[in-house]
């Protein structure tokens, strides 16, 4: 289980013990009853409290146990257990003629030990197609499944996914097995009801119950972070199970969780089963997922940028994908796309995040087209992009180029000391070769530019939608944003290889400006 901590180290489970108190409404007795007549009468004063008995008596025999063995060198230094190099403990003898350590064991060479891991997953179909994650089956050498009758059965890895964490594996059990069914994360609403199950610990099979908390978190563990939150107890061993809806249906594989402890604290994430229905077809299919790639980076636009971008929206600050990079030769360059941008729906859905523009350009087949509307310097437009398949290594398809740079520098009206690009720069920063604008050598203390974050070392790329590969031509572009009367200002930069956007609240906004 993929833990998020926030304080302290990991623990072993701790066993509990409680004494429920049960507050009985007992009838006024009459005279005329017997003790019997008054038993009959506390008890059908109650009424049974609706459970989940009949749901997991019904998908239990499709939740698996998945046991992964590797192997691992173990070696000693002279940090481990007060040994010195050769294995002995301080001060041990040594038998001239033998080994060191004969005949005790010390110092003998150590062999590889199988490390044994244990997780979960589900059943899909009857042929034995099972669901897991992929950090459960990571480097495995030998997966093992086990049912929850008891049998075991070799496992064998069809494809895993790690940008999705999940993974298929198949067993041939000789006949037809029981399975569970995907169902719509898409209905999925906070405060329902739900069931997680899995291995936890190692324990077996185990139930647990909760509600759904919250939909779309993002825990930053991978770029289509869309999981479901809910309380429903989640340990070490429950990665790759099931969460179940009041039907009986699989709506998430239980993944993550953040705990301070290591241990449950009723803060789990699951992987939404309608993201797992697109992976694993395609697992399935060719053991690998294909995705669209339109070559742009993107960030969330923030109230500072929508006012100097001239966004129309109500709500800034949950509307839209700002793109503050373009790679070369891309689907998005050769669309006609431009950093600044802020794509605001594809193919009809809203855009309300860059995770939403990452999720749904990697939805659609690299063979199709993507119907993007967007915003530029105020105005809503659409263009039609065809798609392409995302390269194995997207991140290098970002290279900041253009002409070259004056050898000048100057002081920025926003508080900021430029200077030009120079080889020497170039190498300090670890910029590509073909990288140009205006370095920022300085920032002084408490103006607009280090409130706004700007720190020494960015690279001024652009300013809104203009490129600039000088000094000279960042201030001249600032002077006439701030002469604009937007009343504020977006600097382009690029901050240890990732392009993004700062926004700048210009004070006044009245064209007068400093050098």
């Amino acid at each position: 289980m993929k833990q998020i901590r926030t304080r302290g180290a990991a623990s072993a489970f701790a066993l509990l013990g409680a004494t429920a108190l049960v507050a009985v409404s007992v009838l006024p007795a009459r005279a005329a009853d017997t003790s019997l007549d008054a038993t009959k009468a506390v008890q059908q004063s109650f009424t049974p409290v609706p459970d989940f008995s009949a749901l997991v008596e019904k998908v239990t025999p499709a939740v698996v146990s998945v046991t992964v063995k590797l192997k691992t060198d173990q070696t000693s230094d002279d940090s481990n257990g007060g040994q010195s190099r050769n294995g002995l403990p301080p001060g041990f003898p040594q038998i001239p003629g033998f080994p060191p350590g004969f005949p005790f064991g010390f110092g003998m060479p150590q062999q590889p030990q199988a490390v044994e891991a244990k997780g979960s997953g589900f059943i899909i179909n009857s042929n034995g197609t099972i669901v897991t994650n992929n950090h459960v089956v990571k480097g495995a050498k030998t997966v093992t499944v086990t049912l929850s009758n008891g049998d075991t059965y070799p496992a064998k890895i069809i494809g895993t996914d790690p940008k999705t964490d999940l993974a298929v594996l198949k067993i041939d059990a000789g006949k037809a097995l029981p399975y569970v069914e995907l169902g719509d994360s898409k209905d999925v609403k906070p405060g329902q009801w739900v069931v997680a199950m899995g291995n936890p610990f190692g324990l077996g099979n185990t139930v647990t119950t909760g509600v759904v908390s919250a939909l779309g978190r993002n825990i930053g563990d991978g770029p289509y972070d869309r999981f479901i939150q809910t309380d429903a107890p989640i340990n070490e061993g429950n990665s790759g199970g099931p969460l179940f809806n009041q039907k009986g249906q699989v709506i998430g594989v239980n993944t993550a969780i953040l705990s301070p402890s290591g241990g449950s604290v009723g803060i789990g994430f699951s992987i939404t089963s309608d993201m797992v229905k697109r992976v694993v077809t395609q697992l399935i299919a060719h053991g690998k997922v294909t995705r669209g790639f339109l070559g742009v980076s993107a960030q969330m636009v923030s109230p500072q940028m929508a006012q100097a971008l001239k966004l129309p929206m109500a709500n800034p600050n949950a509307d839209g994908a700002l793109i503050a990079a373009v790679a070369p030769n891309s689907p998005a360059s050769k669309a006609g796309l431009k950093p600044g941008d802020v794509i605001v729906a594809v193919n009809g859905q809203t855009v309300t995040d860059p995770g939403d523009l990452a999720t749904d350009i990697a939805n659609i087949d690299p063979t199709h087209k993507a119907d993007i509307s967007y915003v530029r310097a105020g105005q809503k437009k659409d263009v039609s992009v065809a798609v392409e398949e995302m390269p194995s290594n997207p991140d290098a398809s970002f290279q900041q180029g253009g002409a070259g740079n004056q050898q000048t520098a100057s002081q920025g009206a926003l508080g900021i000391t430029l200077a030009p690009l120079t080889p020497d720069l170039r190498s300090q920063l670890n910029l590509p070769t073909d990288a140009t604008g205006a370095v920022i050598v300085n920032v002084k203390p408490n103006s607009l530019a280090d409130e706004a974050g700007l720190q020494q070392g960015d690279l001024l790329v652009g300013v809104g939608p203009t490129d600039i590969s000088s000094p000279d031509e960042a201030v001249a572009a600032i002077k006439a944003a701030r002469k604009s009367g937007a009343g504020a200002v977006a600097l382009r930069i690029v901050r240890q290889g990732q392009a993004l956007f700062v926004g700048i609240t210009l004070s006044g906004g009245n064209g007068k400006d400093g050098n």
